[in-house]
């Protein structure tokens, strides 16, 4: 299931699209927005996005890997980690577009 990635620029290009407005504004927009969900994050902070999902901060203890190669136990050092979690809104519309697919697939 290959598809296309989603960068900044098409975020910007979207909103440009969308808005009508230039697209220095539209790359500033989408800059300012990420930045906000970046520092919050940051600050240990969930960020909850309505009808898309849950952006949150895990912490994850100190607890032993092991070397594939050498099979050596290896510590892994405590970390904070992005955790998202997509709103039923967005499961469902997901899947209606797999549905969709599905049967334009089949014609």
């Amino acid at each position: 299931m290959a598809g296309k990635t989603t960068t900044r620029a098409d975020l910007a290009d979207a909103v440009h699209r969308e808005m009508g407005i230039s697209r220095n504004e539209s790359a500033g927009f989408v800059e300012r927005i990420l930045e906000e969900i970046s520092g919050a994050l940051e600050n240990g902070e969930t960020v909850k996005i309505s009808s898309f999902g849950t952006f949150s901060v895990r912490d994850k203890k100190l607890r032993m890997g092991r070397n594939p190669k050498t099979g050596e136990e290896v510590p892994i050092t405590p970390r904070r980690v992005v955790a998202f979690r997509a709103s039923h809104v967005l499961k469902d519309n997901i899947n209606a577009a797999l549905v969709r697919d599905s049967a334009t697939a089949a014609e």
